[in-house]
């Protein structure tokens, strides 16, 4: 198998997945920046979902507005997919990637 590759659309960041990663690797959940919503409003997501202080939190929504993205879970890939699936039911932009090895 070869590498697969994603491009972000906004951001341009590419995400390599090379098939022989190690299976240890954790995978994780990377949330967006986005136009749509405010700031207030992704604080208070992240504090109900994940339980985030607030200082946690508002931390995690300055990377995902200041730095285009922010990972708020790491570990195995199936809860990372429920996570980002959260994210999106919350109207946040969220994917699910390998951790740097």
């Amino acid at each position: 198998m070869g590498v697969m590759s994603i491009a972000m659309p906004e951001t341009g960041e590419r995400v390599a997945e090379e098939a022989a990663l190690d299976p240890q690797t954790p995978w994780q959940t990377v949330v967006w920046d986005d136009p749509v919503n405010l700031m207030s409003y992704v604080v208070r997501v992240f504090r109900e979902y994940f339980g985030f202080t607030q200082e946690k939190a508002t931390e995690r929504m300055l990377a995902v507005h200041n730095d285009g993205l922010a990972v708020v879970a790491e570990g195995a890939r199936e809860q990372m997919e429920l996570h980002a699936q959260a994210m999106h039911d919350y109207g946040l932009w969220a994917t699910v990637r390998r951790a740097p090895q």
